[in-house]
This record gives C-alpha cells, structure tokens and sequence, in this order.
C-alpha cells in the first residue's frame, strides 16, 4: 500500500458553522482521524487563511475578492478561523496554510507530501465543490492516488455534493464512506 495521508480541508471555526456541520458530521471527521492514527497515516489539516488588508487577493479573483470588504472573517489572525476544537489537530499533525481555493495553490502542501514520501491523499472537509473538488483535480494532475471519503465531505448545497460524489469525483479517485474506508485501512 502507498504511503497515504489523511488531508482535512478548511474545517475552521467561521467554514463549519457557515455549512451547519451537524454533530454527527463532526463524529465522522473524528472518527476519520482516528481510522487515519490508528492506521499510522500522516494527517495534514489544510487551512485557509490570508494576511492582513488581503495582499494575496487579486480584484479578479471572484471568489476571494468579497473578503476585502470584511464581510468574511478570513484574517490569520481571527479566532473564527482557528480550526474547530472538536477538531483540532495532535501534535504530530501537520498544518497546511492555503491562499487559493485548491489546497496545493499558494501552500507547501505538496513539499510536505513530497518530503514524507506521500503517493496516496484520502480527502474529507468543507466543501466539496471549493477545496474538496480543487485539490482532488490538481493532486490528480500530480499523480498522486486519491481517495475521496464521500459522507466526511460538506458543501452547502447537496445536490451539488452529490452529483460530485456520485458522478465527478469517482473519474479521478476512489470514493468511499468512512466505514468502507476506515475497514480497508484497518486491515
């Protein structure tokens, strides 16, 4: 089996309550944490964040541009953007800080993954069609194996998580529930 790491995306403080994370969603990200240890996987948390007056953000770019007005509490410096407590990473965890939506664009994830001899990425977080959805394409992009846990994985809209899950995603990963998933790994 190729070395893997468990990535998980954007679940900050402001991006989980914007989607309504239920408790049984966090009870699957922890459970997906601990299949991920128990197996002794590296597990990457991928955050986004930016700097103060927003100098990686162009006026172009759509889907950034809006966070200048103050309307979004991205700021490195903000609580709201810490990663959830019922969430937060070990020690041994790594902690990724992304610029873009894909978690590869503006961040060392892929010199991490790189320097730890990663081949195969298993991804979960907020949202599906953000950074679930830019990571999966770009890491695919990059050779690397991609699993794709469908229920550890949160968008605002569910059809359009669906469709991804259902029909998107499987042309470039495995897609798998937690408990195919956290099966498989624990051997």
């Amino acid at each position: 089996m190729a070395k893997t790491a468990l990535l998980l995306k954007d679940l900050q403080n402001a991006i989980v309550n914007m989607i309504g994370c239920d408790p049984s969603s966090i009870a699957r990200l922890q459970q997906a944490k601990a299949a991920a240890r128990k197996a002794e996987m590296l597990v990457v948390y991928v955050v986004v964040k930016f700097r103060p007056e927003f100098p990686e953000v162009s006026p172009r770019n759509k889907v950034f541009a809006a966070l200048k007005s103050g309307a979004m509490p991205f700021l490195e410096s903000e609580s709201a953007m810490e990663i959830h407590n019922d969430l937060a990473p070990e020690p041994s965890d790594i902690v990724v800080t992304q610029r873009r939506v894909s978690g590869f664009a503006g961040s060392d994830l892929e010199v991490v993954l790189r320097a730890q001899g990663i081949e195969h990425i298993v991804l979960a977080g907020i949202s599906t069609s953000g950074v679930v959805l830019s990571t999966l394409r770009e890491a695919a992009d990059k050779d690397y194996e991609i699993t794709v846990l469908s229920d550890c994985c949160f968008d605002r809209d569910e059809e359009v998580h669906r469709v991804l899950t259902e029909k998107v995603f499987a042309m470039q990963s495995n897609v798998l529930k937690l408990n195919e998933w956290a099966a498989a790994v624990a051997g």
